[in-house]
């Protein structure tokens, strides 16, 4: 089994967080990074497989600050050489999804071919409708379900997914979507310029460009696609015909086997064979310590950002893996008797949690449990 750190990179504890406005502390910042770069240093030397953060901007008050989906990546490329970067995920209604193609193309040359990516469609309505792509979309949360924003959303969602794909997949290609269209309509180059037509594809000799493409084609063939943190069966049912990896953090394991047992189902619809432990990725909220009761007092400031920042957007807590080395262990034993999976991803308390605590939970989980699984 692989397992995966995952940050939602907090840039403070919680006393400097309910000072306010942490967000905008430079000093905190620089802190946030030097932490966070040791983190991916021990999740490399350690034996973990991967890293990762989440993209979310605007975020003043300081709970998440993982606002560029390239540079935060190569910053943790750089210190955990051998790990893969997880980029979880886009948040695809606020970009060309053009764009986003050449740059996760990009992006995973810089990392050597060791990029995750996640498509997501974006549940802070703040940033989101500040950073928008297409006028008048709008985030999608419970306040909103089954509702015409919601419906919108998911439709302009997928159009993104659909794009990026046909870019990676293709040399040049068109597409005309309700939302995005490519090349643009009656589109043609203002002046001349022989090299389009003798060294390029796409474009006429009078200048009509017919099609475009990225450069450069991903390193991998092709880049692995997870869908974020999700509890939706309707988001992982359309990454079951889509070819992407759902990422459930739910503990319940009635709702795990059902979501497993359809994603199988539609996949072989679809003509898929996915291999069993690939249905979906299970995961959990990690706080290790030397004793449960060590780690349950740790985790009561993780617990409290958690119910502060993620609740009031419509998330539940996460499955809650916090204790000893042995408890730990038993709860994702638990967990697999359930479900099959490969991979885990283990949100930790980066940011909330002292530096020492952080790397407590790392490294013991590397040693003490890891192993159990490998």
């Amino acid at each position: 089994m692989d397992f995966h750190a995952f940050m939602y990179v907090t840039i403070g504890r919680r006393r400097e967080l309910e000072r306010g406005m942490a967000g905008k502390d430079p000093v905190l910042y620089q802190r946030m990074l030097d932490e966070i770069g040791e983190y991916a240093r021990t999740c490399d030397l350690t034996g973990w497989s991967g890293i990762g953060i989440p993209e979310h901007h605007l975020q003043i008050e300081g709970f998440e600050l993982g606002q560029d989906p390239g540079l935060m990546a190569m910053f943790l490329g750089k210190h955990g050489p051998r790990l893969r970067i997880n980029q979880f995920g886009y948040v695809l209604p606020t970009h060309n999804p053009l764009r986003v193609a050449e740059h996760a193309a990009t992006l995973d040359h810089l990392l050597g071919g060791r990029l995750n990516v996640a498509f997501v469609r974006g549940y802070q309505a703040r940033w989101f409708e500040n950073y928008v792509a297409v006028p008048g979309a709008r985030a999608t949360g419970p306040w909103n379900r089954k509702s015409d924003e919601d419906a919108t959303n998911r439709e302009l969602f997928e159009e993104c997914v659909a794009v990026i794909k046909t870019a990676w997949a293709n040399d040049t290609f068109s597409f005309k979507g309700k939302y995005w269209s490519y090349p643009a309509q009656g589109q043609r180059q203002p002046h001349p310029h022989p090299v389009y037509v003798k060294y390029g594809r796409g474009v006429d000799a009078d200048g009509t460009i017919r099609e475009v493409g990225i450069a450069p084609r991903p390193l991998q063939n092709p880049i692995p696609v997870y869908s974020g943190f999700t509890h939706s069966l309707q988001t992982s049912l359309y990454w079951a015909r889509e070819g992407g990896k759902p990422i459930v953090m739910a503990s319940e394991m009635d709702f795990c086997q059902m979501l497993w047992r359809r994603y199988r189902e539609v996949a072989e619809q679809h003509g898929r064979d996915v291999p069993r432990g690939d249905e979906a990725a299970w995961g959990g909220y990690l706080v290790l310590a030397d004793t449960k009761s060590e780690a349950e007092a740790w985790a009561e400031d993780c617990l409290w950002m958690w119910d502060s920042w993620s609740v009031p957007f419509g998330q539940d807590r996460p499955p809650l893996l916090i204790g000893d080395a042995d408890t730990v262990t038993r709860m994702i034993e638990n967990a697999a008797r359930h479900v099959p999976f490969n991979e885990m991803f283990l949100l930790f308390g980066q940011g909330i949690l002292e530096r020492d605590r952080c790397l407590k939970t790392l490294e013991l989980f590397a040693e003490k449990v890891i192993p159990r699984f490998r």
